[in-house]
């Protein structure tokens, strides 16, 4: 079985995945093999830098902030860059897929998946939610950017209404419910005994 974890730009998704990995269950973080690629991949990186410049890398490495500030900002850069990536990340996907087929429960953590369709090749979704001045504290605070940037990342994602029709589970992580015991009570409902 495979389910996928989703939610909008500071949701709490990488502290789902974290609790997950911490119960011994396999999590394929689909924003970190990202960013992995983009730092690694020779091909990706000159199509990037023949799209946005030579500013795009800085010592090698990507510059983070100047590609998010293309991407976030145009409809059109961000569907150049996923376009990208994502072909990619899938082909990672499929290979850790088969690495970790022993396990009963396998998880996939993608800020995008129903906005990528990828969600309809899983068996289940968890969407992780909270309310948005939360997400945009947190965002702000782990990015280091200004309450406009995150407002114009979160617009290129779809609102927590449209993804719940979606979703088979959500989970609230507003801090008012603990997360470990939605986790494991979602856990139980996929059959599994903790």
């Amino acid at each position: 079985m495979i389910v996928g974890i989703t939610g909008g730009i500071g949701s709490g998704k990488s502290v789902v995945g974290e609790i997950l990995t911490t119960l011994g269950y396999p999590v394929f973080n689909s924003d970190i093999e990202a960013k992995n690629i983009l730092q690694s991949d020779a091909e990706v990186k000159a199509s990037i830098i023949a799209k946005f410049g030579d500013d795009s890398f800085f010592k090698g490495k990507p510059n983070r902030k100047f590609i998010a500030e293309k991407v976030f900002s145009d409809k059109e850069n961000l569907a150049f860059l996923n376009a990208l990536i994502h072909p990619a990340v899938k082909r990672k996907f499929s290979e850790w897929k088969e690495t970790n087929k022993v396990h009963s429960i396998l998880f996939k953590e993608a800020a995008i998946l129903i906005e990528t369709g990828a969600y309809k090749e899983l068996d289940k979704l968890i969407l992780v939610v909270a309310d948005e001045e939360i997400r945009i504290e947190r965002v702000m605070q782990r990015d280091q950017v200004t309450r406009e940037k995150v407002l114009e990342r979160m617009r290129n994602q779809l609102s927590d209404a449209e993804k719940k029709k979606h979703a088979d589970f959500i989970l609230n992580n507003n801090g008012e419910e603990s997360v470990i015991k939605q986790v494991v009570s979602i856990l139980n409902q996929l059959g599994e005994d903790l």
